[in-house]
């Protein structure tokens, strides 16, 4: 597939890429002080270390207008979709190292279901400061992509979200058809069959490909 770059025109009904942070010591203080698996994916939604920083007041009082917000990280290795989510209120990524994000819009979900080939690619380069609206499905990053070749250095990547997100899933009722679809608080998700998520109980909604940036099986 072909990947594209967060400051392209395609990339603008996704998200925006914000400018104007200094976040060189936040990348610093994640690249000291967290883990980088090299066969999987973590996700840690709120870290205290770098929510003591002074940029993470900027980013809740400018880019969240105000709103409390947790600063966590995703960090690991990772070539596959797997699964989409989305939230109520835009999510933050600032790779440490280049990265590519496999995204989709929220409006071409029909019933819970999505076909993955509706899914793009966006090449983001380290440092970037990368908002993705409410409205766009994504998932973990994955791995930067050079020519043909999938890095194999894995990726650090900062996540910024409002507070809260990610946390225990409420205990709701059934109100909306897309209840069923909430996995976590503030956190709706979708799932391809061939997943440890969709093992696990998380709706089956992603019809298609399990798209695979390795060279080898590369959706065309």
């Amino acid at each position: 597939m072909k990947i594209k770059s967060v400051f392209s025109k395609r990339f603008e009904r996704y998200g925006k890429v914000l400018r104007g942070y200094n976040v060189d010591e936040l990348l610093q203080k994640l690249d000291a002080t967290t883990e980088k698996p090299a066969d999987k994916v973590i996700y840690e939604p709120s870290d205290s270390t770098l929510e003591s920083l002074s940029v993470a007041k900027q980013f809740s009082t400018n880019a969240y207008g105000g709103m409390p917000i947790q600063i966590g990280y995703c960090n690991g290795f990772n070539t596959k979709l797997n699964c989409l989510e989305w939230h109520r209120g835009s999510e933050i990524n600032i790779p440490s190292s280049d990265i590519v994000l496999l995204l989709a819009p929220l409006q071409s979900v029909k019933k819970g279901r999505l076909n993955t080939n509706s899914v793009e690619a966006f090449f983001v380069p380290a440092k970037t400061v990368v908002q993705i609206y409410e409205t766009t499905l994504h998932y973990a990053p994955c791995n930067a992509v050079k020519g043909d070749e999938v890095s194999k250095d894995g990726f650090r990547v900062i996540i910024i979200l409002p507070k809260g997100t990610n946390l225990e899933k409420p205990k709701i009722g059934e109100i909306d058809a897309e209840d069923k679809l909430l996995w976590a608080a503030n956190k709706w998700l979708i799932a391809h069959a061939d997943t440890s998520e969709a093992k696990a109980g998380a709706f089956v909604g992603l019809d298609g490909v399990n798209i695979d940036l390795t060279s080898s099986n590369r959706r065309k």
